[in-house]
């Protein structure tokens, strides 16, 4: 299938004529054709999470009214794009989400209808348990790991080890939940999956960087803890 279908038109012309321009780009966003969302009506749902007078909960209330959708491009699509605000968009997006009991409830999902609806529905349920376990992470430690200040007066390299051993099982968890997506190179078939596999893949990076970090850190407060030792010793 490509292009946008009739169903796709029919809600944007919806939207259009109830003036909610939120809705309309989220509805282009979340297409019917199998590709990633374009990346205008990505850019602009960001600067939305930047606009004071845009509320988030009707923002983020919208992407997940489109998960509810029996179709795994429109599912698959609107999960990739709160991915993507999470990484780009307005922290306040983030603080929302995080603030949820619920977000994704997508366990059962299965489309049996389309075409790779049973392969590309494993991969729903594997990315909205990432997405999840990324905003408990947040709700947790009041922090992104992916976009926290690295290098030796970064976040983790700072951080004191009481809070650091609260805090590397969290990144663990959420590390374990990305790597749970595990395609294999020849179930990469097409744009949707594609997209989602690269924001992943740059959400491993930081994740990894944030974690060695803090390895690093606890190693050195150890070493530093036990040179004390000696010297009180001495």
């Amino acid at each position: 299938m490509s292009g946008q279908s009739l169903t796709d038109r029919i809600a944007a012309a919806q939207h259009s004529m109830t003036g909610s321009a939120i809705s309309k780009a989220v509805c282009k966003a979340t297409t019917h054709e199998v590709s990633g969302p374009k990346k205008k009506h990505l850019d602009y749902l960001i600067h939305c999470t930047n606009e004071l007078n845009v509320s988030i909960p009707h923002l983020a209330d919208t992407l997940l009214e489109r998960t509810t959708s029996n179709s795994w491009i429109v599912v698959f699509k609107a999960l990739i794009t709160t991915h993507h605000l999470m990484m780009y968009g307005s922290e306040r997006l983030m603080q929302y989400l995080a603030s949820r009991n619920t977000l994704f409830n997508l366990n059962n999902f299965l489309d049996k209808a389309a075409l790779q609806g049973y392969n590309m529905s494993t991969f729903i349920r594997r990315y909205s348990r990432y997405l999840n376990e990324k905003a408990m992470s947040y709700r947790l430690a009041a922090v992104d790991f992916t976009k926290m200040k690295r290098g030796a007066e970064g976040v983790m390299r700072t951080m004191n080890t009481e809070k650091l051993i609260k805090t590397l099982p969290i990144i663990q968890n959420q590390l374990d939940a990305l790597l749970d997506f595990q395609p294999n190179s020849n179930e990469l078939t097409n744009g949707v999956i594609n997209t989602a596999f690269m924001l992943l893949f740059k959400d491993s990076i930081r994740l990894f960087a944030a974690y060695n970090e803090g390895v690093i850190n606890m190693l050195g407060e150890s070493e530093a803890q036990e040179n004390a030792l000696r010297i009180c010793l001495t």
